[in-house]
């Protein structure tokens, strides 16, 4: 197999603010999930207005996120990402850094529940070939830092040929999927690590 173009690394604090705004994060999250859409196909499909998508959309192109994208009608013409996902990478020691990193994650986190919710708010009504091959899953691992490493790359080399921005040959009647993964120690409610 090809070699996987990488995530791009986001270490910009100004960068990370702008994608700790929720629309962004939301914007940015579906043209990488279905491609290339105008202004008013992502109103339509995350919930704004088209005027307030394209306000966006052009701050999300001034940090190089999206870009235009050939077609449409002259009047308007689609936007897409500019890269197959996003590496936050190890929290920053700088406090201004990190206080950025877990902003954009927390949008990150709260546009995955809102599709998840989505998701469950409408899974009766959908095709029952969908229907069983959807998951949300739970598991409680017990696991070394070290073993947890070698997890997670192991799960993401199964998942990127799959991503929407890479994937060239999709087979008919495949459909935007939402592959939401996290993995991270257990913190009891005293926040401390659980044993």
């Amino acid at each position: 197999m090809a070699e996987l173009p990488p995530r791009t690394r986001v270490r910009d604090v100004e960068l990370l603010k702008a994608l700790a705004h929720p629309l962004r994060s939301a914007l940015l999250n579906y043209l990488m999930s279905v491609g290339p859409r105008t202004a008013s196909e992502c109103a339509v499909a995350i919930g704004s207005s088209a005027s307030n998508c394209s306000w966006h959309l052009r701050q999300l192109a001034e940090f190089g996120l999206v870009e235009r994208a050939e077609g449409g009608d002259g009047r308007e013409r689609p936007w897409r990402a500019k890269h197959v996902g996003l590496d936050f990478g190890e929290f920053a020691d700088e406090p201004s850094t990190r206080s950025a990193q877990l902003a954009a994650l927390g949008a990150g986190l709260r546009e995955e529940e809102l599709l998840t919710q989505r998701y469950l708010d409408t899974a009766e009504h959908d095709d029952p070939e969908w229907a069983e091959a959807s998951a949300v899953n739970f598991y409680g691992l017990r696991i070394t830092a070290a073993e947890l490493t070698e997890l997670v790359a192991a799960v993401d080399a199964l998942i990127r040929p799959y991503v929407g921005t890479i994937r060239q040959d999709a087979p008919a009647g495949a459909r935007p999927v939402h592959f939401g993964f996290r993995a991270f120690p257990r913190i009891e409610a005293d926040g401390k690590p659980s044993a």
